[in-house]
């Protein structure tokens, strides 16, 4: 009689082989189990709450809704009223390069920092001076024009 034609090693790839479907198997037919596709409807619905977020109960009918005319609706930004004085900005200079010729402010109210360049200056300043301006749109932001001390 003759030796088997198998090696050890090619037996060993088999068994990996067929256990790896096997446990393939048995993961597909768990995962069918636990699906929920013969759930009811009403396990799958969910429902928004007058503040947008989601839930699992219905909203509550007897609570009495505020009604809203479309009139009432503001699209947009309101309207700045004109107090009929001009804004006067106040501000620190942060930064000061006198070589040249620019520099940084910083406004007291709002904390923004504003460029400006010493052509819109009418005075010798230096850093941490008081300063009153007026803020124009510049080519890469807004700029700090007619700067005076305060």
């Amino acid at each position: 009689m003759g030796r088997s034609q198998e090696s050890f090693s090619k037996r060993e790839k088999e068994k990996k082989k067929a256990k790896k479907k096997k446990d393939k198997m048995a993961k597909r037919e768990s995962r069918n189990e636990d699906n929920n596709q013969g759930g009811s409807l009403d396990d799958m619905i969910a429902y928004v709450d007058e503040f947008g977020n989601l839930s699992d109960t219905p909203p509550d009918e007897t609570k009495v809704r505020e009604e809203i005319e479309a009139e009432d609706i503001v699209i947009g930004v309101p309207k700045k009223e004109d107090s009929g004085e001009p804004e006067v900005n106040v501000g620190t200079v942060a930064f000061y390069d006198s070589s040249k010729g620019f520099g940084f402010i910083n406004d007291n109210n709002s904390g923004e920092k504003y460029f400006f360049h010493v052509n819109n200056v009418t005075f010798d300043i230096n850093e941490n001076d008081k300063v009153t301006f007026d803020i124009v749109r510049g080519r890469k932001g807004m700029d700090a024009v007619n700067v005076a001390l305060a």
